[in-house]
Formats: C-alpha cells, structure tokens, sequence
C-alpha cells in the first residue's frame, strides 16, 4: 500500500486540530488511497476529511471538518506517493550522466513522469506514458506539461533518446494537444546531430503536426568536463549565431501562421554570440522563464525599474501547481532557498556580486548605475565551475567549492552578495553551505529588484 509520510503540521491547522502528528504515514484520504498529492488534493478540498493514518504500526482513522477548499495544513514528504516513473532513455546530452562521482543521491534521479512535469514543470519524453496516464491528465486536466521533442523526425529523435520508442512517442503529444492540455516543448540542440537542416526540419514538424503548443524552448547542450560522450560538444559562437537566425526565421514563420511566435532561443544562445538579448515583448510572456527563456531580460527590467524608482515586470520562478497543493514539498528549482544570511553591516565597505560567468556577462554592463546607486564601488566577481567543468557557466549550477576559491582570491572586509539560486535547503550542490565559506556573505534573491534592493 502506497503511503505518504506527513514530516509537519502546521499549529492551529485543521489537521492539527484533528490530531495528526509529524511522522504519520497518510494511507487514504475519504476512503482513497492516494497516489500522488494531485489526488491528495482532489480529495483533501473537501469540507469533511476522513484521514487513514499509520501512527507507530497501528492504523487509525481521523476525521477533519474545515470549510471547503481549505488546507489541512498538512506537509508531505513526496510530492508522489508510489514509485516516481524513471527515465528508461539514454540520451547523450542528459546532464545526470555528467554529474561527478560522490554527490549525492538524490540528484541522480532520472525522472520521465509527467507528474512531475505537471507539479513542477520537469519535462517528460513521453516514452513511458500511456492510454491511462492519457486518461487521467484529460480528466483531471492536469496541465501545463513539458514535453522534450529535440526532434520530430523519428528516426532521429530515437538516436538522440537512445531508446526505440523516441519514434514514436510524440504520439501521445499529438492527443494531449488534440485533447487542449497546454503543453510546452523544448529542444536540446547538440552541433552536428539535430542543428542546421534538422532543425529546420523540428520545427517544420512543429508548425505541420504540432501547432497548438504553446511555446517551444530551443536550449544548447551542456558538456561537463565529467561528459564521456565523444561526439557532444559545445556551440562555437558562429554556430550559435546560426541558431539564433534560425530562431528568428521561425518566429516570424510562426508569426504569420499562428499569430504568435512559439519558437524561442535560450539567453545561452545570445551570451554565446553576443548579441543582444530581444525585447521583453518579443518572449509572449515568458512562459519558460525557469527554463533559461528570457530570465536575462526580465533581470535587468527589473534591476533597472528599480534603479528607476518604478516597478519592473516581476517575471520570476513560476510557482507551479505545488504552490496551491496542501502538502506538496517544493523541489528542486522551486525548493526553499535558506532563510538565513549573514554579512557586515552596510556601510562604506566596496560590494562584490558573486555570480556564474553568464551571469557576470549579463551585470556587468548595469555596474555604473549599480555603483551610483549604491553610493560604494559595485563590482561583480566571476565564479568559474571548475566542479562541473566544460561550458557550464549558469549561476545555479554553482557550488560551495567554486564560490569559496573566488572568494578566498578576494579582499576581506568587502560585501559581498550571493545569489540565492545556488542554494537548496541550505545546500550548494556540492553539499556545502554558505557556513563553509572563507568570506561572510549576504543571500540576495535571484532577481533585479532584490539586487537594488539589496545595494539601497
């Protein structure tokens, strides 16, 4: 029997009220024995709750009278209560196989299901989906879901997955569009295997049999120093400007047919050409913000909103279907940064941001305004991933180990401010903590207001 253990109860909550502790194991809710916490919910929004529990071997019943709609106050400890489906491709580009050897385990978990995809915009390939899962996300509407095309071309796309049923598994994105669940696509470009003409023909495909998606994430491939793949490698300037032109192509293609654009190219793709990032009009809304999609762009609108006294657009993580749910832990992207931070005083003391070498690229040019502002010397401090190594360069892919060297290289006595995104639950990916490092540092939110915010 699939079970759920509640690891908090929130004082003054219903559930409290009704007795359920910390460390008992949810076995049903109204007489259903939940997968996941979407039939948790279902069932949980309901004005009377009966609660099967598991409390030190022995079972029990509770009974929970609230209004409807309102939460138990219950937190859980998986957002899925049986077996989370695992991914059963190989593809050459998947970062998982990259990771070093001894982190820890969690992070090697392979996920293809589409409740993950739907609870926190995991993207899915569809090899393991089924009529019934078909069923079930129609029925209960579950939707968005992220689906990973990287090409429409069959034969193509089962070499790029490594799996048989990459030919043939975009079946089922066809019927989930078919159905009008919204769904966001992503393609992984990796030079030499599904750039130039294949593409071309992806997203041909897109627009022919897949035009109701909603929007379409065109990302490079990341290659790790830890990558055994011989044949992956990383984009060279010219070819990401190629991508790029492409992108534009399309999106004026997309544009005349659909009236929108649906292709859109990763900021990796712009800092790798040096081209300026589009408008934030040109992003419709930056529906894959969280995927690397215009999250330059949003950063410093914001940053220089708020350099201007007005309010920015706000475009930050997206909280997903988690945030509403009674019980679902945020993982993740969408984890709990900390709810700590330590630093000297403000004063007159020079400020340092430390950032990825994307990130550096991207703040470098608002140092002026940010220096003015502030009313001390704002510098940024580039943080090389030597842990992972190749062109992994984002911010969050940093780790406690790469962020102590930068700062052991820099004077003391200075501010310094680090963004949040490298930390989940307290931890850098390496297991370290801001507790670790050589130097104080101050926690700052991963957006431009909290920036300025953080320099006023």
């Amino acid at each position: 029997m699939t079970a759920a253990r509640v690891v908090a109860v929130a004082p003054g909550s219903p559930a409290s009220a009704a007795g359920v502790r910390p460390g008992d194991d949810l076995l049903a809710v109204n007489g259903e024995h939940v997968r996941d916490v979407i039939r948790y919910q279902l069932q949980a929004d309901e004005a009377r709750v009966d609660l099967a529990l598991r409390r030190r071997g022995v079972e029990q019943h509770l009974v929970v009278e609230k209004a409807p709609g309102a939460p138990l106050g219950l937190e859980l400890s998986s957002a899925v209560f049986d077996r989370v489906r695992t991914c059963d491709n190989h593809c050459p580009f998947c970062f998982i196989f990259q990771l070093p050897p001894g982190m820890r385990r969690s992070l090697s978990l392979r996920d293809d299901d589409y409740r993950l995809s739907f609870l926190y915009g995991n993207f899915t390939t569809l090899t393991r989906f089924t009529e019934a899962d078909l069923e079930r996300v129609v029925t209960e509407r579950l939707g968005p879901l992220y689906v990973s095309i990287h090409a429409t071309d069959p034969q193509l796309r089962a070499r790029l997955l490594r799996n048989p049923r990459g030919a043939v598994s975009l079946r089922w994105l066809a019927a989930l569009l078919d159905a009008g669940v919204t769904v966001h696509g992503q393609i992984v470009v990796c030079p030499g295997v599904n750039d130039r003409e294949m593409l071309d023909d992806t997203l041909l495909g897109i627009l022919d049999r897949y035009p109701r998606l909603e929007t379409v994430a065109v990302v490079p491939v990341g290659v790790g120093d830890h990558s055994k793949e011989e044949s992956l490698r990383a984009h060279t300037a010219e070819e990401a400007r190629r991508v790029l032109a492409q992108v534009a192509t399309w999106q004026v293609r997309f544009l005349d047919a659909l009236g929108r654009r649906v292709v859109h190219a990763a900021d990796e793709y712009y800092l790798l050409a040096d081209v300026p990032f589009p408008e934030a009009d040109a992003y419709d809304g930056f529906a894959q913000h969280e995927n690397g999609i215009g999250m330059a762009r949003t950063f410093l609108a914001d940053a220089e909103a708020a350099l201007a006294g007005r309010p920015g657009p706000g475009t930050g993580p997206r909280p997903g279907f988690f945030a509403w749910v009674d019980g679902a832990p945020a993982d993740g992207y969408r984890a709990p940064r900390t709810a700590t931070s330590r630093g000297p005083a403000h004063g007159s003391a020079p400020v340092g941001i430390l950032t990825g070498e994307y990130g550096a690229a991207v703040l470098t040019p608002l140092l002026p305004a940010l220096t003015r502002h502030a009313g001390v010397p704002v510098r940024v401090v580039p943080v090389r991933n030597r842990f992972f190594g190749g062109n992994i360069a984002v911010t969050g892919l940093l780790t406690g180990a790469d962020v102590a060297d930068a700062l052991a290289a820099e004077p003391a006595g200075h501010r310094y401010l680090l963004p949040d995104v490298v930390l989940s639950r307290d931890r850098f990916l390496d297991d370290r903590t801001v507790a670790d490092l050589p130097r104080p540092v101050e926690l700052v939110a991963t957006d431009g207001a909290s920036l300025v915010a953080a320099l006023s």
